[in-house]
């Protein structure tokens, strides 16, 4: 749709209040940090419950003009934020090409794609600073130190 939903507003109108593991105001915080820190079981709970909120399978949306104007901004009235703190995170070489041309930086063109990456998973440490909202400029590092 066109439309961004607060969710916060929602909740404060009781639209989240029989989901009984979802902890506090979690969508009146900065980040979604605490929302995502619940069991991940809670997660498709609140999602099923947003959908029945606007297919008219519940009324408390539908009957309510008031709450629709508190919670509904027109995507051109809003701004796009990270929706969470990133504190650190792992990356994983996701295909052999991925693989290969990274392995080619570092050891070269014969000795590029290492043996282990056949048989398991092969993670990097990734840089939270680059996790970032879509459209804002990337600075690229130049180089290597």
């Amino acid at each position: 749709g066109n439309n961004a939903v607060d969710l916060g507003v929602l909740q404060d109108a009781g639209a989240f209040m029989d989901i009984t593991e979802l902890d506090g105001n979690v969508f009146s915080e900065a980040t979604l940090n605490n929302y995502l820190a619940h069991p991940p079981e809670v997660w498709p709970k609140v999602r099923q419950r947003v959908i029945s909120l606007f297919d008219g399978t519940l009324d408390l949306l539908s009957s309510s003009p008031e709450l629709q104007a508190a919670c509904m901004y027109d995507l051109s009235a809003v701004s796009m934020h990270l929706p969470c703190e990133i504190g650190d995170y792992t990356d994983f070489y996701s295909s052999r090409e991925h693989a290969t041309n990274v392995g080619t930086m570092f050891r070269g063109k014969d000795n590029a794609l290492q043996p282990n990456w056949l048989h398991l998973p092969v993670g990097y440490h990734g840089r939270s600073s680059t996790v970032q909202v879509s459209g804002e400029p990337v600075v690229r590092p130049y180089g290597q130190l």
